[in-house]
């Protein structure tokens, strides 16, 4: 199964991104310095298809982010759950052999009978 969901969606993908980058080697100049077009401060020059990755990398990365954000408090209340079903576990596990020991208490010599 595995290797059909490769086939039918990494492979094309892969091949989408072979041809941009293929489309798009020129080189560009990027520049953070808005005033100084001529002698920028700090400017870098690469492919095109490198600044349209880093732009789909850091878009994936935020949108985890917030993603990953936004469930905190679905995190938040199933670990609250997860303490509160930890807490009444233990609870009934001490009360449990305490509820054995009265009804044997009731009658010793009688056996025990479950209402199930």
């Amino acid at each position: 199964m595995r290797k059909i969901m490769n086939l039918f969606f990494v492979v094309p993908i892969a091949i989408v991104l072979i041809l941009l980058s293929v489309a798009n080697r020129h080189w560009v100049t990027f520049s953070l310095d808005p005033l100084n077009t001529e002698a920028p401060a700090f400017a870098v020059s690469l492919p095109f298809f490198v600044f349209i990755f880093a732009a789909l990398f850091v878009g994936a990365l935020i949108g985890s982010c917030l993603t990953w954000v936004s469930q905190g408090k679905h995190r938040k209340a199933l670990r609250e759950q997860t303490y509160e079903n930890t807490c009444l576990r233990r609870e009934h596990e001490k009360e449990q052999p305490a509820e054995k020991k009265q009804s044997a208490e009731i009658a010793p010599g009688l056996p025990l009978i479950s209402s199930n």
